[in-house]
């Protein structure tokens, strides 16, 4: 059973599979180290006729179901050391080809990153340190009053599913309650995570911190804008580690700027990075960071661990929680 890499950029793929992990996938199939390229494929489709499984991560070329049918005719399943396989899996499951994706690895240092954020927020952080900068203490202690501290507040979700579901499942440990939109989310789920549904204005309306998980889709963009968040409470705190484009950022600046009480923490816009001279980059209430809640560095080793531990399941026999099927790209991000 021959196995490949395959991969726009492959220092990428360098980068992801620590080579302990290559070693491993190594003792398990026969693996050409070589990581290939769309040009590579369809320049030399020969060489890949007898190709069993792919390993790839961010930069994963897409192809039609006419070039995967060409080039990879023994080709059974593929495993994607990143998170979103929207850019390519479908032509890939119309030809039968299994399709496994690390998302749920990818999903635990978002997860990390907003909680802390969300504890941060619940105690004032973001605000007091604005304040301290100039040393106005008697400000600071009218701002300790502002905030609710991190005992029995509401923090609401946007969306719940595997980013938002952990986040939840993490914020148990602090004593938080939880609300959450999502037309999604079962009664069931709801009542297995302990978090209490609700409509979208009522959870920028009753949550002191509101966070973005939305999946990224045609119907979610734009959806977060004026009428959210000029119903955000007092002293409240958005964070977005989702998509920059679910948010209309003229009406979020157009917010902060009326409210300097309220906070944006925001990991991703809409373009990344925001365009010179955006309001963003002026508003002191606005925290803007470059795309990091993800994973970076060592984290991404998470990622490559999680598909090969995939791929001896699929050797085993095996179900594994980390496959994609085409139903279920109608949800995730």
């Amino acid at each position: 059973m021959k196995t490949v890499f395959l991969c726009q950029n492959p220092a990428t793929v360098a980068s992801v599979y620590a080579s302990e992990t290559v070693e491993k996938i190594k003792s398990l199939t026969k693996l050409d180290t070589v990581v290939y390229t769309k040009a590579d494929v369809l320049s030399h489709p020969e060489r890949f006729a007898d190709t069993q499984y792919v390993f790839s991560t961010w930069g994963m070329p897409s192809f039609t179901e006419d070039e995967i049918k060409a080039c990879f005719p023994k080709l059974t399943c593929l495993f994607y050391g990143a998170g979103t396989v929207q850019s390519f899996a479908r032509p890939f499951l119309a030809c039968g080809v299994r399709v496994f994706s690390a998302w749920a690895a990818n999903a635990v240092p978002v997860a990390e990153y907003t909680v802390a954020q969300i504890i941060l927020a619940n105690k004032g952080f973001f605000t007091h340190s604005r304040v301290m900068r100039t040393g106005d203490m008697p400000t600071c202690d009218v701002l300790k009053k502002a905030y609710p501290g991190n005992y029995n507040e509401t923090v609401g979700l946007i969306g719940v599913g595997m980013i938002g579901s952990l986040v939840a499942k993490m914020l148990r440990d602090y004593r938080l309650k939880v609300k959450v939109c999502d037309p999604f989310l079962s009664e069931e789920k709801a009542e297995t995570l302990g978090v209490t549904k609700c409509e979208l204005h009522e959870l920028f309306e009753t949550c002191r911190v509101v966070s973005n998980h939305m999946a990224d889709k045609p119907a979610t963009r734009g959806m977060l804008g004026y009428a959210c968040f000029s119903r955000m409470m007092p002293y409240a705190t958005f964070i977005n580690t989702g998509r920059g484009a679910q948010v209309v950022e003229q009406d979020l600046a157009r917010v902060l700027t009326e409210r300097p009480d309220l906070t944006a923490l925001l990991d991703v816009t809409y373009p990344e990075p925001p365009e010179t001279g955006h309001p963003f980059y002026s508003l002191e209430n606005c925290i803007l960071t470059p795309h990091i809640a993800g994973s970076l560095m060592n984290e991404t080793h998470r990622m490559a661990e999680y598909m090969r531990e995939a791929f001896e399941t699929v050797l085993d026999g095996r179900p594994c929680p980390w496959e994609v099927t085409e139903s279920m790209l109608a949800t995730m991000a």
